[in-house]
């Protein structure tokens, strides 16, 4: 499980600081449980290397990752908003957020 996280999660999760946390990270071909504290871990990382806009991508098949993504920027205090992406940028398999200012 740890050698497939880190290959398709763009930084190592557990050694990332906040100049090497990038802009984006990618969920696919996660289960919910390798996803969802990785996404936790990810938009915390975000918001402390200061970055304002965040891309996520889930991917376009079934929803599942997506409605947990969702549910968790839902009235969550580091985001202003998201929504899907557009044309370009990844249509429904991925959501663009948002952040707070540091």
């Amino acid at each position: 499980m740890g050698m497939m996280l880190r290959y398709l999660v763009p930084y190592n999760l557990k050694r990332s600081r906040p100049d090497n946390v990038p802009n984006e990270i990618s969920l696919r071909h996660l289960t919910v449980d390798e996803a969802l504290p990785a996404f936790k871990q990810y938009l915390n990382d975000a918001f402390m290397a200061g970055h304002m806009v965040i891309k996520i991508i889930h991917g376009k098949s079934g929803g599942v990752i997506r409605g947990l993504v969702w549910e968790e920027l839902k009235g969550h205090s580091l985001v202003q908003s998201y929504r899907l992406g557009e044309y370009g940028e990844g249509g429904s398999g991925v959501t663009i957020a948002y952040l707070e200012r540091r």
